[in-house]
């Protein structure tokens, strides 16, 4: 008799032990209340690098409360919204370019010298980070392919604007201010935020 009590409490035991288990993985695996990724997607800031070579309608939307820094060259304006350094060790930039002549521009002057980055096209693939005090120059990061992890453009027409991004390697954690640069314009100081987790 009291070898099938304990059969039976042990049986019991086993079964409540693993139910509650189970309600745990599945509390785990549930949403969050806090407004994030609905289909469960990453919540890094950074857009993810999917072979690079992104166009302008799937860059990442960057923030329009605050304009960091902004450059002109002739009649295209750029402007940047967010300067992120993430925790892969590189720094997302991110903003938007508008056109305000009264011809189609491509991004040509943008693309980058380099042979590897030549089938980038009208891109970001020419710009480039300078730390002043570290005295150090960061390109574009590519992908195996030799695409730019960056936005690649369209033809933006007279009076458009569009968002773009570009990612590249991290500076040391203590630099904070650095100059992005891109094509004929001029370089625009920001300053690099943590995106955190």
């Amino acid at each position: 008799m009291n070898f099938r009590r304990t059969n039976t409490t042990r049986r019991a035991l086993t079964a409540v032990a693993i139910t509650t288990g189970l309600v745990l993985t599945v509390a785990g695996c549930g949403g969050s209340d806090d407004g994030g990724d609905p289909k469960g997607g990453s919540s890094s800031s950074a857009p993810a690098a999917k072979g690079g070579g992104e166009e302008q309608d799937a860059s990442p939307t960057p923030s329009t409360d605050k304009v960091l820094a902004e450059t002109k060259d002739g009649d295209v304006s750029v402007a940047i919204t967010s300067a992120t350094r993430d925790q892969g060790g590189f720094v997302t930039v991110a903003g938007t370019v508008r056109n305000d002549g009264s011809s189609s521009w491509l991004g040509a002057d943008w693309q980058s010298d380099e042979t590897e980055l030549a089938a980038n096209g009208g891109s970001l693939s020419g710009a480039n980070l300078v730390d002043e005090q570290g005295k150090k120059k960061y390109l574009v990061l590519r992908d195996t392919s030799g695409r730019c992890l960056c936005t690649k453009f369209s033809r933006l027409r007279p009076g458009d604007s569009a968002t773009w991004f570009a990612q590249f390697p991290a500076p040391p954690e203590g630099t904070t201010k650095v100059s992005f640069q891109v094509g004929a314009m001029p370089p625009a100081s920001l300053d690099i935020t943590d995106g955190g987790e």
